[in-house]
C-alpha cells in the first residue's frame, strides 16, 4: 500500500504545466509593452531603463483652484442661516471659546467638533469640485 502511494504521488497543479520558459509580453496603461523571457530578469528587459508614461505632475496643483475654492466656500458659509449666525461665525466663536481654557482640550460634547467637521467637509468638497471643474475646463473635458 505504501509503495503504491509513493509511485502515484504527483503535485497537483504541476502535472500539466510545462516549466520551460515562455515569451510573455507584459503591458499596462503606465508601462510600455516589454517582451520578457524570464520574469525574474525583468529589470534587464528594457536595457535597465524604466519606461513609464505616468505623468510626474499627476496632481496638477494650481493655486487658482485653492484661492477660488477658499473664497467659494467662505462666501456661502458666511451667510447667516443657522439661527441668524453663519457657519463660519459659529466655527470661529467655538474656537475662541475653546481657547479660553487652552491647556485642556475640547470636551467630546462640545459644539466645536460639529462646526469643525461641517466647515472642513464643506471646504474639502468645494476644493475637490473646484479642481475637477477647473482642470476639466482647461483640458477640454467639458
Amino acid at each position: 500500500m505504501a509503495a503504491n502511494m509513493a509511485t502515484a504521488s504527483t503535485v497537483i497543479g504541476l502535472s500539466s504545466s510545462s516549466l520551460s520558459p515562455k515569451r510573455t509580453c507584459l503591458s499596462s496603461g503606465f508601462v510600455k509593452p516589454v517582451a520578457v523571457g524570464n520574469p525574474l530578469r525583468q529589470a534587464r528587459a528594457s536595457g535597465g531603463r524604466f519606461t513609464c508614461n505616468f505623468q510626474r505632475d499627476w496632481l496638477r496643483r494650481d493655486l487658482n483652484v485653492i484661492g477660488f475654492g477658499l473664497i467659494g466656500w467662505l462666501v456661502p458659509s458666511s451667510i447667516p442661516a443657522i439661527d441668524g449666525k453663519s457657519l463660519t461665525g459659529l466655527f470661529f466663536e467655538s474656537i475662541g471659546a475653546e481657547l479660553a481654557h487652552f491647556p485642556s482640550p475640547p470636551a467630546l460634547t462640545s459644539q466645536f467638533w460639529l462646526w469643525l467637521i461641517t466647515w472642513h467637509f464643506g471646504l474639502f468638497v468645494t476644493l475637490t469640485f473646484g479642481q475637477i471643474g477647473f482642470k476639466g475646463r482647461t483640458e477640454d473635458y467639458f
